[in-house]
């Protein structure tokens, strides 16, 4: 597997499967583990990052849920490639910035990646789609028992995994679930929903994590803390949360069925109708063009079209994916062009 095989390749939390696949696109579990008795990355030398990523590369090979991964050395591949494994939620920005000593084991799946040498010695992230956290959690805890067996990571009885971040420690967990929202948006509850997550501790984010800020409609949630709360209390105060939101926006998306039906049918089929006609299009414009499509898609109301294809398109239209389907570097121009070109061979438009 390469880089360019996954171009062509959906990624499993990508498939619109899974608990409330009309809501949620995708569950995922991070954890964070350093080795112990190597400086964390922060103030780790060009030695110690080598020494992490041997270890890491010798004992992921004898595993067998690595078995059909891939290495990248960031340090190795280029500008545009790290940008597109950072569209396809692989890895984050922080891991492409001063890429020496890094690298990314992704799996062929997609279900699996492991930052190395990112914030902790690693970051390991598993990914579904749909809402089902717990099974996500079942993956991750395999890995992370089989990795355990082959690495001693730096572990306190009183403060649990060392992390470089103190929010990180304890079991070092970070759970979140992507949710599309658009309802709750239009009808402008989004704001009362997300001050509500944040009294409770919880974090919302944009489509591509922290520091981003929601675009066409999606909002992840996580949890804040993981010192002091076992895995299972993590999972479970998620799902619970998860699901009073995913009811409010049942509510809302019926609310505006009843109340404004044709209104939303209208603003759904003009929707449509720009991203199959569009020959230059931004990236903001498709994403919020899309959100539309998807509800009607959700709501029953666009038909031939799937939730899957509508969800690759939200990674396809990114700016280092054009560039990599086009096969070259692109302006901005030049992007909007083919981003225009993808979406019409994409929704059958002209």
């Amino acid at each position: 597997m390469n880089l360019d095989d996954l171009i062509n390749h959906t990624g499993e939390w990508l498939k619109g499967t899974g608990e409330y696949p009309n809501i949620v696109i995708s569950s995922r579990i991070r954890l964070a583990r350093n080795i112990n008795k190597i400086p964390f990355p922060s103030r780790a030398k060009k030695k110690d990052l080598a020494q992490v990523l041997g270890l890491v590369e010798e004992a992921t090979s004898a595993i067998p849920y690595f078995k059909d991964s891939q290495l990248f050395r960031i340090g190795e591949i280029d500008t545009v490639d790290r940008q597109f494994l950072i569209e396809r939620h692989l890895m984050s920005h922080e891991h492409a910035a001063n890429p020496e000593g890094k690298a990314l084991i992704v799996s062929k799946e997609e279900v699996l990646s492991v930052m190395i040498n990112e914030e902790d010695h690693l970051r390991l992230q598993v990914m579904h789609s749909g809402f089902n956290l717990s099974a996500t959690w079942e993956i991750m805890n395999n890995i992370d028992n089989a990795l355990a067996e082959k690495i001693e990571f730096a572990f306190n009885s009183e403060w649990g995994y060392l992390t470089s971040c103190p929010t990180n420690a304890g079991t070092a967990m970070r759970g979140s679930v992507m949710l599309h929202l658009p309802a709750l948006v239009m009808t402008k509850q989004i704001n009362k929903v997300l001050a509500a997550i944040a009294k409770l501790n919880f974090a919302s984010r944009g489509f591509y994590g922290e520091g981003t800020q929601a675009s066409g409609n999606f909002y992840q949630i996580s949890n804040q803390v993981s010192l002091g709360h076992s895995e299972t209390d993590v999972i479970q105060n998620i799902n619970g949360l998860i699901r009073q939101v995913i009811e409010q926006e049942e509510q809302a998306r019926q609310a505006m069925l009843v109340q404004n039906k044709s209104l939303l049918e209208d603003k759904i089929y003009r929707s449509l109708g720009v991203l199959k006609n569009a020959y230059i299009i931004s990236s903001q414009e498709t994403v919020d063009l899309l959100s539309m499509v998807r509800l009607g898609v959700d709501l029953d109301m666009v038909k031939n079209i799937t939730r899957k294809s509508i969800n690759e398109l939200f990674i396809m239209i990114q700016p280092a994916h054009l560039q990599k389907i086009e096969g070259k570097k692109l302006s901005t121009s030049e992007r909007d062009r083919k981003r225009a070109s993808v979406i019409r061979e994409k929704l059958g438009g002209r």
